[in-house]
């Protein structure tokens, strides 16, 4: 459904986009993670049509941005991270104002408002000034209103940026109904447990360079480096840390104090066999206390850190 081959932008000198080839599938909710000014942004932007590529192609449902943006405007929907709205209108009038817009005219353009309005849960909002919303009511209705024209494609640049806990669940839970009616969605965001939740696949880019692709299963077996495991022990951590770090297939061991107590943070290479079982029995055996051990789980934060450097364009 997405497809950018050799996708570059460049600003002068600075190269915010580098060779991108990225490809979504219909029915993805696709998660586009990066630093700032890593080039989230410039993407989404040429894929909505608002910005033309230096060089290299990008396609929607097979369209060539660039070239058939007239048809491809009716299939996607744009929402940026800050909307721009018209503050001295309602909301029913926001929406009939760009239903007008995108075409439907008449009992059309009445059932449209009202279904938008019913999904993203704006009806008791209907009559309210648009400068009268909180920023969670903002993005919904700035999502409600790229729906209007029912697109295939959904580009969401950090639809959550700036919104309480409340309100973001809220942002989730209406993407995941989107998801569930078939839209192909492109996520932008910072948020990293909640695209893990909510996405099939995502993709890292640092510096305009896209790192990695694919299924949230696989990157978090890409970032694993080996099994990490934190122990805790009564007394003497650096003498039960230099006990460790003398073990074959220990590669890194480090203690962390914290509010007065200390804990050990092993990492085991991820070719050897040692046994985590192994590590609890050669303390004890040295007559040291444990009175903690747990396995650190690699999640999509722990990912996005391993795999980049936090480098910009």
């Amino acid at each position: 459904m997405i497809q950018t081959t050799n996708l570059t932008r460049k600003y002068g000198e600075l190269i915010a986009l580098d060779n991108l080839n990225l490809t979504i599938d219909e029915g993805e909710c696709y998660g586009f993670i990066g630093p700032n000014g890593a080039g989230k942004t410039t993407t989404i932007k040429i894929l909505s049509t608002l910005l033309k590529p230096s060089w290299g192609e990008a396609r929607i449902d097979g369209k060539v941005i660039g070239y058939q943006n007239a048809e491809i405007r009716p299939i996607i929907g744009y929402v940026p991270d800050f909307m721009g709205s018209y503050d001295d209108m309602n909301v029913n009038e926001y929406l009939d104002f760009f239903a007008t817009c995108y075409g439907l005219s008449g009992s059309q353009r009445l059932r449209a408002v009202g279904d938008v309005l019913e999904l993203t849960e704006l009806n008791f909002k209907a009559t309210s000034q648009v400068a009268s919303l909180s920023r969670g009511m903002s993005q919904r209705l700035s999502i409600a209103r790229v729906l209007l024209h029912d697109p295939k494609v959904l580009l969401l640049d950090e639809p959550a940026s700036g919104l309480d806990p409340r309100a973001r669940i809220e942002i989730r839970e209406l993407l995941k109904e989107l998801h569930r009616m078939g839209k192909t969605i492109l996520i932008s965001s910072h948020i990293l447990h909640e695209l893990a939740e909510l996405c099939t696949s995502v993709g890292i880019i640092e510096q305009g360079k896209l790192l990695f692709s694919g299924k949230v299963d696989a990157i978090l077996e890409k970032a694993k480096v080996g099994q990490v495991v934190h122990i805790e022990v009564t007394e003497r951590a650096e003498d039960a840390a230099t006990l460790l770090r003398s073990v074959d297939g220990i590669n890194c061991v480090d203690v962390v104090t914290e509010n007065g107590s200390s804990r050990i943070d092993v990492t085991i290479d991820a070719t050897t066999k040692l046994e985590v079982s192994e590590l609890p029995n050669r303390l004890i055996a040295q007559g040291f206390r444990i009175t903690s051990m747990q396995g650190e789980q690699v999640n999509l934060e722990t990912a996005f850190m391993r795999l980049t450097k936090g480098l910009v364009g």
